[in-house]
């Protein structure tokens, strides 16, 4: 359907939930199913309370990232790569799944950041999360910074943190560079990740949206696909 041309993506947690990852918002999402779940998402909640650390940090040991494998959906985003088209892949997500993939990690901007490293929110330290699951398995519920003993914290962005302004930049360009926008796998209902489609649009770029569920662009994208991710991409991007 996109034959030649530069392609910017921005991805959601649609395009991880053929690989065992569940969204957020869909049907079936974390926040659907239990909405006293976002507390663990927000950074005052976080660091206020040490119970939301300790349900936090559970969640994260079990986290289904660990284990995730890419799946289709990732891997025709590689194979855009490969053919010289993608302008820059933005994602929302935090599982490490595109570079798993083979995407180049200059061209993934990493909007929300990585569930891969842990932040002390007190001295700025960062390590491997691979260094403190251990802890956690070993029975501590709420593992504070080695160093200066401070709050952990993996290195996502929780409500109340603000982003990356560099990544934010990088996403900018790459989106101004394409001569189409394609969002996967994305509600498109947060700022300021939706806001690339503005962007887009505002610059007369076609908008593709591939989503099972309508989102607020709906109206204004040029093609809408609510068909599952891992099938349609390859023949999206004429694979």
């Amino acid at each position: 359907m996109i034959g030649a041309g530069r392609v910017a993506v921005l991805t959601g947690a649609g395009i991880s939930t053929a690989s065992g990852i569940p969204d957020f918002r869909g049907p079936q999402g974390v926040w659907t199913k239990n909405p006293a779940a976002q507390a663990l998402f927000d950074i005052d909640e976080y660091v206020a309370s040490r119970q939301v650390r300790v349900e936090a940090w559970k969640h994260r040991l079990s986290a289904p990232a660990w284990t995730a494998e890419p799946n289709a959906g990732h891997l025709a985003l590689v194979e855009l790569e490969r053919q010289g088209r993608l302008t820059g892949l933005v994602t929302q997500n935090v599982d490490g799944l595109h570079q798993k993939a083979g995407s180049s990690p200059e061209l993934v901007h990493e909007l929300h950041g990585t569930v891969w490293y842990v932040d002390c929110l007190d001295c700025g330290r960062r390590v491997p999360m691979a260094d403190v699951l251990p802890r956690l398995e070993s029975g501590e519920e709420d593992p504070a910074c080695e160093v200066c003993g401070g709050v952990l914290k993996s290195a996502t962005v929780s409500f109340g943190q603000s982003l990356d302004r560099a990544v934010l930049d990088r996403a900018v360009a790459a989106t101004e560079a394409a001569d189409v926008f394609v969002a996967i796998g994305t509600s498109l209902q947060v700022y300021p990740a939706a806001g690339l489609c503005d962007i887009a649009l505002s610059l007369g770029k076609p908008l593709i949206i591939v989503n099972a569920e309508p989102t607020p662009y709906d109206e204004q994208a040029t093609t809408i696909l609510s068909t599952p991710i891992e099938t349609t991409l390859p023949a999206l991007f004429d694979l």
